[in-house]
């Protein structure tokens, strides 16, 4: 059975404001036909029509519409949620989002999907089979987790749609936090931050102090394809270079905006720096850069991320069904938005394009103009 998916959303749409704005039907002159339509439909459609089915399909379609974070859950889906239940161990180190379908923010580190090739902007069309055309993030996300030691199959697409690949991955425990640092040159200080957690700060304040003891008097950050962690965590990063100002704003639909301030304590770290970013990086990493960058703490070197800075809360329907709906967004430090829209480096480079199936080059334009930018800020 096949209905046109515009009908559906129309359909919807008048449906779901009907009950929620009732009193402001006038304003919305679609409102007045969302019975012609569902009448139409169950009535001049060739076949019978589960009228059930359709509307659920039309929620989805709705709040698809609204950010990738945001979902239409089932009344079983729901109850998950409400069960705090934690998700399963193990994943594959894939951060997603979602355009037609699924799609790669960003493969952790030596984590499987990264061992198998996928990247940063990959398509998922399937997983272990199953089309993610209609899948949210949510789902998506859980249907890649599982035991560690299972196993998780997904069709992938890199440039030509008429040729997927099929990548099966062993699942393995998921790291809480993941910093690494080394030298990257002349006093020059290079720390990784792979996934964010809640250790993160304490290890990249670890790493900073043993690359000092080494002679580093210049920091180079990167949270390229950074994973996981709360925006609360990417605040707590920023907090180690911050000492005063906004680090961040957030507000909701209907509140006040809230300025989340650097405070006593933060700003212990006072090394020049840049920081390495990319549209991999999103949530904490993201909330982190903008942070620093806003307070013109460090420039950033790379490409624009990708503006992925919500908080979602479940709301619940009168059918058991519920709503994973984004309530809260945050703004860079000046009050600009940052969900949906993203960060601008201040120094643009592209990371190279990679055929499936080909390793990574060896070479990194990214890290050497920024290496490049420090030193030309210390000599200016």
């Amino acid at each position: 059975m096949t209905i046109s998916a515009p009908v559906i959303a129309f359909a919807i749409v008048g449906g779901f404001l009907g009950k929620v704005m009732a009193g402001q039907a006038r304003a919305y002159p679609h409102l007045a036909i969302f019975d012609d339509v569902v009448g139409l439909i169950t009535s001049a459609y060739v076949e019978d029509v589960n009228v059930d089915r359709v509307m659920s399909g039309a929620m989805h379609g709705l709040v698809d519409s609204l950010d990738p974070d945001s979902a239409y859950l089932t009344p079983d889906q729901a109850k998950l949620v409400e069960s705090g239940a934690a998700l399963p161990a193990g994943g594959v180190g894939l951060e997603i989002t979602r355009q037609y379908y699924l799609r790669v923010i960003a493969a952790r580190d030596n984590s499987p999907a990264a061992k198998a090739g996928l990247r940063t902007g990959d398509y998922i069309r399937a997983i272990n089979g199953t089309p993610t055309r209609e899948m949210s993030v949510w789902e998506g996300s859980r249907a890649l987790r599982g035991a560690p030691g299972t196993k998780v199959s997904v069709t992938i697409i890199r440039g030509n749609a008429a040729d997927p690949h099929v990548v099966e991955m062993t699942r393995e425990a998921e790291p809480a936090s993941m910093v690494s640092g080394r030298m990257a040159g002349a006093g020059v200080g290079y720390v990784r931050v792979a996934v964010v957690g809640p250790t993160s700060a304490a290890q990249v304040t670890s790493q900073i102090a043993d690359l000092t003891k080494g002679g580093a008097t210049k920091l180079v950050v990167d949270v390229r394809r950074a994973v996981g962690g709360s925006l609360d965590d990417g605040l707590a990063l920023a907090r180690l270079f911050v000492g005063k100002g906004t680090l961040a704003m957030r507000e909701t639909r209907s509140g006040p905006r809230e300025i989340i301030a650097a405070g006593a304590g933060d700003g212990s770290i006072a090394l020049p720096m840049v920081v390495l970013i990319d549209t991999g990086t999103s949530g904490a990493s993201e909330l982190f850069a903008s942070a620093v960058a806003g307070n013109q703490r460090a420039d950033l070197v790379g490409e624009r991320t990708i503006g992925r800075a919500a908080l979602q809360q479940l709301v619940k329907l009168p059918d058991g069904a519920a709503l994973w709906l984004s309530t809260t967004r945050y703004l860079t430090p000046s009050g600009t938005p940052l969900h949906e829209k993203g960060l601008e480096p201040t120094v643009a480079v592209d990371e190279p394009d990679v055929e499936f199936g080909q390793p990574a080059p060896a070479a990194d334009p990214v890290l050497d103009k920024a290496l490049a930018h420090l030193s030309a800020k210390k000599a200016a």
